[in-house]
């Protein structure tokens, strides 16, 4: 596969990660057929293994839906800036952080946003606390396993 196509594949991923955070677009899907587009297109056993473990763990995640609260963002009272700013700190933090930091950045970046829309640390955590209950967690859920499976495939491209 040319670097050119794996561009691509990233960019489809980033695209289905952002996807995740928008209502309506199907991001798990996204990010499932970037991966699936690799792995048709470089046959390697690691490519593989990177999608019958992103398909299983996606799969896994859509069972698992049900179990979370429904998100809900409107009741968070909290405007949709802050919960897209939560996303796209989880993304970064994934990346800066491997792992952990996805949940971090999550987090951290819908204190910061609501600690400077609303003035005070415990408005901010009051409003952290709101937004997680309302939207947090089955977001969070769904995100993280899209950055699981992204972060498999470029370790997958870094490591062959």
């Amino acid at each position: 596969m040319g670097v050119w196509q794996l561009v691509a594949v990233g960019l489809v991923m980033l695209l289905g990660l952002v996807g995740v955070l928008v209502p309506g677009v199907p991001g798990q899907a996204i990010v499932w057929a970037a991966v699936l587009w690799w792995a048709l297109a470089d046959v390697t056993p690691a490519a593989w293994g990177v999608l019958i473990g992103a398909t299983a763990l996606l799969l896994l995640n859509q069972a698992l839906k049900p179990l979370l609260p429904p998100r809900r963002p409107h009741e968070s009272g909290a405007p949709r800036k802050t919960l897209m700013l939560g996303g796209i700190g989880g993304i970064v933090g994934f990346f800066l952080v491997p792992v952990v930091g996805g949940i971090a950045g999550y987090v951290g970046a819908i204190y910061g946003a609501e600690r400077l829309r609303l003035g005070s640390r415990g408005a901010g955590w009051a409003s952290v606390r709101s937004v997680m209950r309302a939207t947090g967690y089955a977001v969070l859920v769904e995100l993280f396993a899209c950055l699981l499976v992204t972060g498999a495939w470029l370790g997958a491209v870094i490591w062959t």
